[in-house]
């Protein structure tokens, strides 16, 4: 080794309050820990979805209830609130689906390498960010 090349640092024992501001985590573990996050975040929720399901299909005065609360808001709660709160469980079912889906081909497949943990993290990221987008668009009303 030259005096020019600069040794990279080596991390055996990760402090969380030293260490991890200067450790840089790869795209691929970025997806793999929002697939866990977004998993989190749909099981927190999971009360909000069954009732948002249940309000929406009992009967046609509880869907314009159901309606209602995207519009105007329920007691303190704005309506936009509710919106982005939606949103939030639409990425992480989409980001958790399509994780999940590139976790099982590379389990499946054997295709563990570090090009194609690259390559398929950018296209996982690129298409649950793409279609929460979309999504988020109908949502809101611009389409």
């Amino acid at each position: 080794m030259t005096e020019l090349t600069k040794k990279r640092p080596e991390f055996r024992n990760i402090n969380a309050f030293t260490d991890l501001t200067t450790y840089r985590l790869p795209l691929a573990g970025w997806v793999s820990i929002l697939h866990r996050a977004s998993g989190g975040l749909m099981f927190i929720l999971l009360p909000l979805i069954v009732w948002l399901f249940d309000t929406s299909v009992s009967s046609e005065l509880s869907f314009e209830r159901f309606s209602a609360a995207f519009a105007a808001g329920i007691g303190f709660v704005p309506g936009w609130f509710f919106k982005l709160v939606v949103l939030a469980i639409i990425w992480a079912y989409l980001h958790h689906l399509i994780a999940g889906l590139r976790h099982l081909y590379m389990d499946v497949a054997h295709a563990v390498s570090k090009e194609f943990g690259k390559s398929s993290a950018i296209v996982t990221l690129a298409l649950s960010i793409g279609l929460t987008l979309v999504l988020g668009a109908k949502l809101f009303g611009l389409y």
